[in-house]
């Protein structure tokens, strides 16, 4: 049984583990506490800060749920920045992400971000330091919108938005023991869940592909010009399946899935045996995928948060720029 499995509910294998959380559970609530006593550094930046974050280990949507909020602060006239420390890169200095950057040396899921949204990104192991040069490049930016961190409270934050899948928080136990990284209830400003089923209370979403998939030139394809073609579909993500019944779902049915562990970097990919096939991947993988499989074909995500989720969003956002312009 792997871990993920166990983490489902209070067999055998979580409760020989149950023991470990408990010192997981109390070293998290040490460092909570210095930081609220001042003996460790929270730092405030000047403009108001997002945190899109989770308390469960492994995806859970999050950086769709950064692009949806990119996308509608935009709309609203905000000049946004995002941060992030991104994951999986072969780099460890704070830099900014490009729309050409590769995404072995800042992070898929920031290179994604920049080429999607168009909002500058700067990548670093502590997010207060790639705001402060975001800030810096960028000065006219209003509000700033962390992708991942909810626990780097190094950074302050002016609003928390939790995302949960269909997981929700799994047995409820914290790491190793279950998927908690801290302690479920906890104090955040939104909750948005992301899959189907809700399991407690929130803001939900809608999730789907888009209607085309994207060429490596930006070129859509119609995704009802691939029905009826051999099809092989990829996804390095979370939940690969997840991505396989979207595209069956569309009306397309892939004669093979493949399915790579999360932020694989497809070094040493090679086509599966055949021809005439479309290979499908997810906009995420396809920016790696691209480099080997130059032919592949990304099928967009459609992510829409309920509208209440964005009305709350404003409202808190506007209780903060007062004291954030004082």
């Amino acid at each position: 049984m792997s871990l993920q499995q166990a983490w489902l509910g209070r067999g055998a294998l979580a409760r020989l583990l149950w023991p470990l959380s408990l010192v997981f559970g109390a070293l998290a609530m040490i460092r909570r506490a210095l930081y609220s006593a001042g003996l460790l550094k929270t730092e405030r930046i000047g403009v108001p800060v997002i945190v899109v974050g989770n308390v469960i280990a492994g995806g859970s949507g999050k950086t769709p749920v950064v692009m949806a909020v990119v996308r509608h602060l935009q709309a609203r006239g905000r000049r946004v920045g995002v941060v992030s420390r991104g994951y999986g890169r072969s780099t460890d200095d704070c830099r900014e992400v490009e729309v050409e950057s590769e995404p072995y040396d800042v992070g898929d899921e920031p290179a994604l971000i920049r080429r999607a949204t168009g909002a500058p990104v700067f990548v670093a192991r502590r997010r207060a330091q790639a705001a402060r040069a975001l800030l810096a490049r960028y000065p006219e930016t209003q509000c700033i919108v962390s992708d991942d961190g909810l626990q780097h409270l190094a950074l302050a934050r002016d609003i928390e938005i939790c995302v949960f899948d269909d997981r929700g928080t799994g047995n409820g136990w914290l790491l190793p023991a279950g998927p908690l990284r801290e302690r479920w209830p906890r104090r955040c400003d939104l909750v948005l869940h992301t899959g189907a089923q809700p399991a407690f209370e929130g803001f939900t979403a809608r999730r789907a592909l888009a209607g085309h998939a994207l060429r490596r030139d930006g070129t859509p394809v119609p995704l009802t010009d691939l029905q009826g073609r051999p099809l092989v579909a990829v996804a390095a993500i979370a939940k690969p399946e997840a991505f396989f019944e979207m595209l069956r779902d569309r009306g397309l049915v892939p004669q093979q899935c493949i399915a790579l562990r999360d932020h694989d970097g497809f070094d040493g990919w090679r086509s599966p045996p055949g021809e005439g096939y479309a290979l499908l991947c997810t906009e995420k993988d396809a920016l790696k995928l691209w480099r080997y499989a130059p032919e592949a074909l990304a099928v967009p995500l459609l992510f829409e948060p309920e509208p209440g989720f964005f009305h709350a969003l404003d409202a808190k956002l506007s209780s903060t720029d007062g004291p954030q312009a004082a």
